[in-house]
């Protein structure tokens, strides 16, 4: 499959009525410092707790599953959105997940009906053991983040923004292996303002955009489980570079102290990966000026 505008298009459609229109939350924010104007998105209250919903079943409905399931490998989110979208479909899976995981994300994982399999210390050695695995069995590989199907998916959330924020001008997301900011940058390319977000221990778009090319990086810090790509997928670079994305770094202890605001302040609840956006703006790494609208993607809630 071909990532643009139409396979998002045709993985909307695919999707409806399967996966959760989620809602937005307009912020009114000014005791905080925040811009009048910003929307979360809440992507939180997907099915599997994550945004990994809408691509592991887009990729799920386009495969042809054989008689052995699916096999995936994940932090955790996407393992768990993988073993929802199996359970849902009747499929066996198989899901790697490494050591980082966190208990909340191997919790809910267990939870479906999957066979889970802890292996290594980062998603890179989770990866590894689930492509030995599939070697000798008949069964369908679904990448975390570097698939087309998987990518499409995941930007069909632009689509909800597009008619939830029709005035929207930016819109604030993490980036980890790319597979999010990259489904959004297809669907917008330049027409929006898209900021892609890391912290210090996941940078992989930044570095990569340093670099001219994806690099590989060292994983670290509170968000190793869910933006813990070693290098940014072909897919997300090619994109956000043709979006001319831009790149924001924020530290863990920003990262955790956007957590606490959101969940006091505005009861919404969020792993560190989703809370990196709403980090850069409360740091003033992100700026926003008066005649922007801001959408910010709360990508999920599966933290300890």
């Amino acid at each position: 499959m071909k990532l643009d505008r139409d396979a998002i298009a045709n993985a909307a459609q695919r999707l409806n009525g399967r996966i959760v229109d989620t809602p937005v939350l307009p912020l009114h924010g000014e005791a905080l410092g925040l811009p009048h104007r910003l929307t979360l998105k809440l992507e939180n209250l997907q099915h599997s707790g994550s945004f990994k919903a809408r691509g592991a079943m887009n990729a799920l409905l386009c495969a042809e599953v054989a008689s052995e399931g699916v096999v995936a490998a994940s932090g955790g989110n996407h393992g768990a959105a993988v073993a929802w979208a199996a359970e849902r479909l009747q499929y066996p899976a198989n899901i790697f997940v490494p050591s980082v995981i966190s208990s909340r994300k191997l919790e809910k994982l267990k939870s479906y009906d999957a066979q889970v399999h802890v292996t290594g210390r980062e998603y890179q050695d989770a990866l590894s053991a689930a492509r030995q695995f599939t070697e000798s069995r008949n069964c369908v590989e679904l990448h975390a983040y570097d698939q087309a199907e998987v990518v499409s998916g995941a930007g069909t959330i632009a689509l909800e923004i597009d008619a939830q924020v029709p005035d929207a001008t930016t819109v604030i997301v993490a980036c980890g292996g790319g597979g999010l900011a990259g489904g959004l940058a297809t669907w917008w390319g330049t027409s929006k303002r898209l900021i892609a977000v890391e912290t210090e221990g996941t940078q992989t778009w930044a570095k990569a955009r340093a670099a001219g090319e994806p690099v590989d990086i060292e994983v670290s810090g509170l968000a190793a489980d869910s933006l813990g790509a070693r290098r940014i997928g072909g897919l997300g670079w090619n994109a956000l570079v043709s979006a001319r994305a831009e790149s924001v770094v924020v530290s863990d202890q920003e990262t955790a102290a956007a957590q606490v605001v959101l969940a006091t302040e505005f009861g919404v609840p969020s792993e560190p990966a989703a809370a990196t956006g709403f980090a850069g703006l409360l740091s003033g790494k992100i700026a926003l000026s008066a005649d922007e609208h801001g959408v910010l993607v709360i990508c999920g809630a599966n933290s300890d």
